[in-house]
């Protein structure tokens, strides 16, 4: 089992920025991929960045190219996603996720097995 607790949404002005933390425990060493996503209301699930767990390469939707970075510190088994330039349209739950399976990085939610609880953002125009 691998266990995913978010945090650091909140409520911010357009053109600003935030940084959400997801701290991973449990099953850590069968952690392949992480990835963030999102849901607004009314709106299916939203893929936003992933990476592997112990890769390079990171993986942003072309809806957050250029404003939004995943980073991940192993030391402390935490991933992040900077936002940076946010809109009032990424204004949605944001959630990670933890892929324990081997393969390339996803960006289809259905390809991840552990979620966390979700934290709220909402970006004011």
């Amino acid at each position: 089992q691998v266990q995913l607790v978010e945090s650091g949404g909140g409520l911010v002005q357009a053109g600003g920025s935030l940084r959400l933390s997801c701290a991973a425990s449990g099953r850590i060493f069968s952690i392949f991929s992480m990835g963030w996503f999102r849901q607004a209301p009314g709106k299916e699930r939203e893929f936003v960045a992933a990476r592997a767990w112990n890769g390079g390469a990171t993986y942003p939707a072309d809806s957050v190219k250029g404003r939004f970075t995943i980073s991940r510190d192993n030391a402390k088994n935490m991933v992040y996603l900077q936002m940076t330039s946010l809109k009032p349209e990424d204004t949605a739950v944001y959630y990670c996720a933890a892929r324990t399976r081997y393969g390339p990085v996803p960006s289809q939610s259905g390809e991840y097995d552990y979620w966390g609880q979700g934290t709220q953002v909402t970006v004011s125009s």
